[in-house]
């Protein structure tokens, strides 16, 4: 799947995912590839998204928006305050706050 995050102040994040993980407002969950069309609420938490092994970002992660694990070297967390997540046609987008 291909994921976007979008903040008030710019794109921070765009590139291929095996999955991503989500704060929904009904509790946390998971999308992979070809999930069904879905458009949430989050609430605040960390956006855990797994990267395919050797997948470049477009968009470099800027300062501290990011954290990555030593153990997980294709995961990359980022923290949201809140938001709103579409799915659809393979495409998923996070409007964070």
């Amino acid at each position: 799947m291909y994921l976007e995050i979008v903040t008030p102040e710019a794109v921070v994040f765009r590139a291929k995912a095996k999955a991503v993980k989500v704060p929904g407002h009904d509790g946390e969950f998971q999308m992979l590839n070809h999930h069904a069309p879905i458009v949430s609420t989050l609430v605040e938490g960390d956006v855990k998204i797994d990267l395919p092994s050797g997948g470049k970002n477009e968009v470099k992660p800027k300062g501290d928006l990011f954290r990555t694990s030593t153990s997980e070297p294709d995961t990359v967390y980022f923290h949201v305050k809140g938001g709103v997540l579409e799915m659809k046609d393979n495409k998923a987008i996070i409007l964070a706050d």
